[in-house]
């Protein structure tokens, strides 16, 4: 099965707001902006993980990934360095999706979502489960490629782009928020581009 879901916010929407968020200029390319090397990654051995706070881990092929319904999604991006792209079609398995997979234990909140070459993000279960949040294999129309996350990312799109991880291989299931990569440098826990947090208070 196929969704489509999303459309692009525009000018005099919720009461005439603006189209993108403060601090930021729109643009129509889409910049690749990675910490280290873009990982090689062979997909004969590739794996997605779900571990922590579950009854049971799972452990999914790009096969098994395929095999559960698709959806795409047409959404905005917004970087921290304060480019938004606006116009953006991605495709892939719904969040909500990947989790009739998953048995979480009663405590679970939050997830780490860990990557191929080590980068990590947090982010809370009731973000995840927004319907617009997806691993995408798609990027208007085209595989997505390795530098911009390829052959799976993260789509968050009420958040900065940061936590849209590239590379995605696993989900860590938490009771408590706990800093990925990013966060222990000092970004944001959340990263609600609407409310400007890019950093740590102290460091604004």
């Amino acid at each position: 099965m196929l969704r489509k879901l999303g459309r692009l916010r525009t000018s005099g929407e919720d009461g005439g707001g603006p189209t993108v968020p403060p601090g930021q200029f729109v643009t129509e390319k889409f910049p690749v902006l990675t910490f280290g090397p873009t990982p090689k990654i062979d997909m004969s051995s590739w794996r997605f993980k779900a571990f922590g706070l579950v009854e049971r881990e799972i452990d999914l092929s790009w096969k098994q990934l395929m095999a559960l319904s698709k959806t795409t999604v047409d959404v905005p991006f917004h970087c921290v360095t304060q480019w938004s792209r606006l116009e953006n079609t991605w495709e892939g398995v719904a969040f909500a999706e990947v989790m009739t997979q998953v048995l979480l234990r009663p405590e679970a909140r939050y997830a780490m979502v860990h990557c191929y070459g080590g980068y990590s993000t947090n982010l809370p279960l009731d973000v995840l489960m927004d319907d617009d949040v997806l691993l995408a294999y798609r990027h208007d129309g085209e595989a997505l490629t390795p530098e911009h996350g390829g052959p799976l990312r993260l789509v968050v799109p009420k958040r900065y782009g940061w936590k849209s991880a590239k590379w995605v291989n696993g989900l860590e299931f938490m009771a408590e928020d706990t800093p990925g990569f990013w966060e222990a440098r000092g970004y944001d826990m959340r990263g609600d581009p609407w409310k400007e947090e890019r950093f740590w208070r102290s460091l604004s």
